[in-house]
């Protein structure tokens, strides 16, 4: 029996409420999990959040994708330097201190490795998943790196996509802690790092799984 596709949120560095998910969703060794980016930054945890995914990557078959957030500290560490303080203003000081240290550089490289291995985008038979948005008319191997990364769907919404597949989204915050469904796309960044939540869904049932950044499940 094939398993489930679970897609999570984005998590800035929330570990508790990762942990809480992946206790409620509990995934089992035939399960794909989707993440759909950021990682770090904003959250008090980022070093925990990404020692988890690693641990979770033997727990089920995990695949994570890039988020602008994680594609900037990887700039950063390829030799853009010019890119830290806007870095550090929007979220880094927080990943430096989860580390307790002073700069990116000093990182572990496991986890530099995860960020390095991520993916711009995945699909599966009936869905496809991007951190960010995505141009419609164009195949999932051509879309622009920006637009997977950085384009905000209140922004501009795409439509939807040629391969007719329902899209599975993060990086819009979802400032009601609701899921945005259009149908045809879903935006599960509901805003764990304020007064939102981290979120989990099975896009096979759309059975969805909550909780804050304290760790408390949404009843």
């Amino acid at each position: 029996m094939a398993g489930r596709i679970i897609a999570i949120g984005d998590i800035h560095g929330c570990l508790t409420a990762l942990r809480a998910v992946l206790e409620a969703c509990d995934p089992r060794p035939q399960d794909t999990v989707v993440t759909l980016g950021d990682y770090i930054d904003r959250g008090p945890n980022s070093c925990g959040a990404l020692e988890e995914l690693i641990r979770l990557a033997h727990r089920c078959q995990l695949v994570p994708i890039l988020g602008n957030h994680d594609e900037l500290l990887l700039n950063i560490l390829a030799g853009r330097r010019y890119l830290l303080n806007d870095w550090l203003a929007f979220g880094g000081a927080a990943t430096l201190a989860s580390y307790q240290c002073d700069a990116p550089e000093e990182i572990p490289p496991a986890h530099v490795e995860f960020l390095k291995a991520c993916r711009p985008w995945y699909e599966s038979p009936r869905h496809f998943y991007v951190h960010g948005s995505y141009i419609a008319r164009l195949p999932l191997k051509k879309q622009p790196p920006e637009v997977l990364r950085w384009d905000a769907i209140r922004d501009r919404a795409p439509g939807p996509h040629r391969s007719r597949k329902i899209a599975i989204v993060g990086h819009t915050s979802q400032k009601n802690g609701e899921v945005l469904d259009l149908g045809y796309l879903k935006c599960i960044d509901t805003c764990v790092y304020g007064d939102g939540w981290l979120t989990a869904m099975d896009v096979t049932t759309d059975q969805i799984w909550q909780a804050d950044k304290h760790g408390n499940p949404r009843q």
